[in-house]
């Protein structure tokens, strides 16, 4: 029996504003809008609803992610997903961090 080919995905988390506080956060993110959200991308073999579950419960989690995340943003990452290869879905966030920030977003990512 043939193996399925793994797929992967990118996901886009709603962070709570406290990280603005963060110099870290606000050094990365220059252009911030205050009426933005703040946010956290990543990518994963694992289904986003998956993933933010296991940030949540501290597994391989982002510090951010899993102390300060509120819900996933599907509407930001959907028409993404499934992405073929990893470095396809590592492109994507990247892409998608850069693109989040021009609009003023804060992002964190990776």
């Amino acid at each position: 029996m043939a193996r399925a080919k793994k797929k992967y995905y990118v996901y886009v988390i709603e962070l709570d504003k406290k990280v603005k506080s963060f110099r870290k956060i606000r050094q990365a993110n220059p252009q911030r809008l205050s009426n933005k959200p703040c946010v956290y991308i990543g990518q994963s073999y694992y289904p986003p609803e998956i993933r933010f579950e296991q940030h949540k419960e501290g597994y391989k989690s982002n510090k951010y992610a899993k102390e300060y995340g509120i819900a996933l943003k599907p509407e930001l990452y959907d028409k993404y997903n499934p992405i073929p290869t990893r470095k396809d879905a590592e492109e994507i966030e990247a892409w998608l961090a850069k693109e989040l920030r021009k609009k003023g977003y804060t992002v964190w990512y990776g």
